[in-house]
């Protein structure tokens, strides 16, 4: 084994924390804003401008965990839990919403919804990474 493969192994290892964290901001952040968007109307709203109606299945409850998982993760705070009922919401959305328009998501409009799922599936698995307000406890 080369000197510069150690070295880019050891420089790897070191930054896996801090690069799962940045993908578990980013990831959260986005999902956030999806759900803040769909329940105050806020960057765009809900399909279009507007919000969706209180209590409605299962728009309603899709945003209310887009919002609060987004920010748990976001945050660091009960990181793996957040994120897989996160996962779960987006495979739950897949299967119901958009597989029904066509086999495969580029067809049917899923991309986002399976990509958050498979991102999220992933956060789970691997937990917070660094800068956690959890810490390493997950």
């Amino acid at each position: 084994m080369s000197q510069f493969t150690t070295t880019a192994q050891a420089t790897a290892a070191a930054a896996r924390p801090h690069l799962i964290a940045l993908h578990r901001a980013v990831v959260g952040l986005l999902f956030a804003c999806h759900g803040a968007a769909s329940l105050f109307g806020v960057l765009g709203g809900a399909h279009g401008g507007g919000t969706v109606a209180v209590g409605t299945w299962p728009g309603w409850y899709a945003a209310v965990i887009q919002l609060a998982c987004g920010v748990l993760v976001v945050l660091g705070l009960g990181t793996r839990g957040a994120a897989l009922v996160a996962s779960g919401s987006m495979a739950y959305a897949y299967f119901t919403v958009h597989q029904e328009n066509a086999l495969f998501p580029l067809q049917n409009g899923g991309e986002p919804a399976v990509l958050f799922c498979w991102a999220f599936l992933l956060i789970a698995a691997l937990g917070p990474g660094s800068f956690a307000l959890t810490g390493r406890r997950e």
